[in-house]
């Protein structure tokens, strides 16, 4: 069927009034995105997937390149030139649209109430009052392990801090394998491998994050320095030379199966699996007491949003109505392992690595990373200082404490909290 724009219904409609509604014309929606990795997913399984139960509304998916996205959306919306559908980074970027007028509040779109406050969190008003992208993935944090190494040292999976030293004590003695494999070189690892990892355990989670951001607790305080010193004891166990080790080392040496664990998140699955030939697993970060709650940091990564000036906004809704709809959650989940639905529905994932990574939403309590959200808007940015300050304290250049002091004294120099 021929494909027309809004304004050409219009003027048709104008020129021959009842006549021209014997038409029956297809609206088509552009989705906006960075993820041009997608497109295949998008062609060949999502939009075919929508349009079956939805003639009359066709999508067209127009990635731009991953770094060129932001400025390249900035100027079609700025041009009024942007598509109906904006795919919504996390956090600060999709404020500030929204703050411009850019993406349309979606409070009363129906299929909203199938996520949770943390997982909207991160497309949300400070005051969390509006909501203006739907959630469409995050990525887990945890520690994928080669299974036949912990079965060649008779090594169970540990649940507790001192079950988890004690296996890399194992692994380091036995000497086949590096006992973890991170390196320090590229910083970010450090905190979103380390420190985010497993902080959440230590300063409970969303109770933690949300008093920081109140200004009810500081960086200071033990709940947020005892995390550094726990990633102070990993350095005995990251093999010679970590110091010089980047990211793409680090992945190598694991994928290679040269050591036993990967402190990482679920975004490695699709990466991982074609290259390991060992079998993996995947632990949540050990509580620090057998019994305690155990926290996972289930971070909002990806989300879709309307833009405010579509001439097609009833179309839209009804897609992304369908985004938040358990179909949408199982088709995406399943074609990007290690990209979980934010979807309150639970969604049967068929890698099992990914099986293993979502289940833990089932016993653990969920937050998103303390750094991204309000406090690092400033100079100096809290979650670049925090890279910095990790990698310090691993490589044992910097006390946990003096680490923490540096991180708060820098929050204070820009960031009141509102109340």
């Amino acid at each position: 069927m021929t494909r027309v724009t809004l304004t050409a219904l219009l003027l048709g409609t104008s020129i021959l009034g009842t006549a021209g509604m014997a038409f029956a014309q297809d609206t088509t929606l552009t989705i906006e995105s960075w993820r041009n990795d997608d497109l295949p997913i998008w062609q060949e399984k999502l939009i075919p997937a929508f349009e079956a139960k939805n003639p009359g509304i066709k999508v067209v998916f127009s990635p731009s390149a991953p770094t060129e996205y932001n400025a390249a959306l900035n100027a079609k919306l700025d041009a009024g030139s942007a598509g109906d559908l904006i795919t919504c980074r996390p956090f600060d970027a999709s404020l500030e649209l929204f703050n411009k007028g850019h993406l349309a509040s979606l409070n009363d779109l129906a299929g909203m109430e199938n996520f949770s406050d943390v997982a909207k969190s991160a497309w949300q008003t400070d005051d969390g009052a509006t909501t203006f992208c739907v959630p469409m993935a995050s990525v887990i944090h945890g520690f994928i392990y080669n299974k036949d190494a912990f079965d060649q040292l008779g090594i169970a999976v540990p649940t507790t801090e001192a079950e988890f030293f004690a296996a890399l004590d194992k692994i380091k003695e036995d000497g086949t394998y590096i006992p973890m494999a991170m390196g320090t070189k590229d910083l970010w690892e450090a905190a979103t491998m380390g420190y985010q990892n497993i902080g959440p355990t230590y300063w409970k989670g969303e109770e933690g994050r949300l008093a920081l951001i109140k200004g009810e607790q500081k960086l200071t305080d033990p709940q947020w320095v005892e995390p550094f010193a726990t990633l102070a004891k990993w350095k005995d166990y990251l093999g010679d030379g970590f110091e010089a080790q980047s990211y793409p080392d680090s992945q190598n040496l694991f994928t290679l199966g040269r050591a036993a664990i990967y402190p990482s998140g679920s975004w490695e699955i699709s990466v991982f699996n074609p290259q390991a030939q060992f079998k993996m697993g995947a632990f949540a970060p050990p509580v620090r007491n057998a019994g305690d709650t155990c926290y996972i940091s289930d971070h909002n990564d990806i989300g879709i949003g309307l833009n405010a000036k579509s001439a097609n906004a009833d179309a839209a809704k009804t897609f992304l109505t369908w985004v938040a709809s358990p179909e949408f959650a199982s088709i995406y989940a399943n074609a990007l392992p290690g990209f979980f639905s934010l979807n309150s529905a639970p969604v049967q994932m068929e890698d099992p690595l990914a099986q293993e990574f979502v289940s833990w939403r089932e016993k653990c309590k969920p937050t998103i990373r303390s750094t991204y959200q309000i406090l690092s808007r400033g100079t100096p940015n809290l979650e670049n200082e925090t890279w910095v300050k990790s990698a310090n304290v691993i490589n044992g250049t910097e006390t946990p404490e003096a680490a923490a002091a540096e991180l708060q004294k820098g929050l204070d120099s820009w960031y009141k909290p509102a109340n």
